[in-house]
């Protein structure tokens, strides 16, 4: 089996999730700066966390996601199966035909028992003990969403009003008033 970034991340964010939402929805702006995860990526896998009815969305200002269940109630696997990650280590998807037309090959029970004990593994890991863990390694949890806001540093300046014609017309017509 190999857990590709879609699992990993969408792991990943979920703890993020879980870590902050006592504060409030969570935005995936501010997981997305936090983790360093491309924002349309993490909309894609929010899509499907919501579909699965992992997280739950709030619009408007003031809005983003929030668990839908309590932590301990969501497991890694079922993160994992909602983003789509196959978790399985077959050469047949399980399927039983490796070899074609409906014959197994020879490792086919290993890769088999293999993917059972992964799923257990991953159904006895939940959201909660992985923020309790982060918690425990010492992660702050900001007060206020860390959102990078379009402000510039540099002060706007107000142009300065000329009462100068900007035009050959218009100096010949203000000649003519003079």
């Amino acid at each position: 089996m190999r857990l590709t970034t879609k699992g990993r991340f969408a792991v990943t964010a979920m703890i993020d999730l879980a870590l902050r939402q006592n504060t409030g929805p969570v935005t995936l702006a501010a997981i997305s700066q936090r983790q360093q995860i491309s924002l349309s990526y993490l909309e894609q896998l929010f899509g499907k966390l919501r579909r699965h009815q992992l997280v739950e969305s709030t619009r408007g200002p003031g809005g983003g996601y929030t668990l839908a269940r309590k932590a301990v109630e969501i497991t890694v696997a079922d993160i994992i199966v909602s983003v789509d990650e196959p978790i399985d280590a077959t050469h047949c998807s399980g399927k039983e035909n490796c070899l074609g037309e409906g014959s197994r090959c020879m490792t086919h029970e290993l890769w088999a028992s293999l993917n059972e004990r992964m799923v257990d593994f991953l159904d006895s890991v939940n959201l909660q003990k992985l923020v309790d863990g982060q918690v425990a390694k010492g992660v702050v949890i900001e007060k206020a969403p860390m959102i990078k806001r379009a402000i510039s540093s540099i002060p706007v300046v107000k142009p300065i009003r000329v009462n100068a014609p900007n035009s050959v017309f218009a100096l010949g017509a203000s000649l003519a008033n003079s």
